[in-house]
């Protein structure tokens, strides 16, 4: 390794925005998700939202991808009447970060979901969500906790084996399971808490959860996405002669 793995994070683009005397429009992250990163090894990039058409261009220019949480997706991307409780659409960012995680699908880049983010990756391959559930998110603004069980013989498992009570702000669940995916953690009333191919041993890195892992003190999912991402194949460092994914 000469350095640390590039992972990328999708970012809000909020209409308002205030610092000192300025409120302007402004791309921006909860500090918890590069300290994430830099905290399991990696160097972080802010990605906020674009043209759909230059993900491809971004992703080839990353180790690994984070797609982080937000506001709810928007029901018309997976065929659904919007429920009164759901939030207002983000078209934006569902179409920048739909394409990111496309992009790294057909890459083979590491792909870390968080909360929003697992939401749209399952979207992504065909499947649906649950609109509403109640529990997870109990009082506006603040963090709550519950214990998540891993299911024995996925990759999540792999990475933390036991049950575990993490942070969670959520009202929205996985439904249906997208194309290849199975759940690979639920919840104690069995909303689905992480979601992964279902081969892993032949996928790339992939790996959707529910809680927000920034905002605890357990860095094993990130170093997990960081480690891959790390890999000397991923980085082109020992791979076969020919031309290199990073020109960097």
């Amino acid at each position: 390794m000469t350095g640390r793995p590039l992972i990328g994070v999708s970012t809000y683009l909020e209409a308002e925005a205030r610092w000192g005397v300025w409120r302007l429009e402004a791309a921006l992250l909860p500090a918890g998700y590069p300290r994430l990163v830099q905290r399991a090894g990696g160097l972080a990039a802010m990605l906020p939202p674009d043209a759909p058409r230059h993900a491809a261009g971004a992703v080839a220019r990353l180790d690994g991808l984070v797609i982080a949480g937000g506001p709810d997706v928007d029901p018309a991307r997976y065929g659904a009447a919007r429920d009164p409780r759901t939030g207002p659409p983000a078209p934006a960012r569902d179409a920048w970060e739909l394409a990111l995680i496309e992009a790294a699908l057909a890459a083979g880049v590491p792909l870390l979901g968080v909360c929003r983010g697992m939401q749209l990756l399952n979207v992504a391959l065909g499947g649906t969500l649950v609109q509403h559930v109640d529990g997870h998110a109990e009082t506006p603004g603040v963090f709550g906790r519950h214990p998540v069980r891993p299911v024995p013989g996925t990759r999540y498992a792999g990475i933390v084996p036991e049950e575990v009570r993490v942070p969670t702000y959520h009202h929205q669940a996985v439904d249906r399971l997208g194309t290849g995916l199975i759940a690979s953690a639920h919840a104690v009333d069995g909303t689905v808490e992480a979601i992964e191919p279902a081969a892993p041993g032949s996928a790339a890195w992939v790996l959707g959860v529910q809680w927000h892992p920034e905002m605890g003190e357990d860095l094993r999912v990130m170093r997990a996405l960081v480690a891959a991402a790390a890999r000397p194949a991923r980085r082109g460092e020992e791979a076969p002669a020919g031309p290199h994914r990073h020109p960097r």
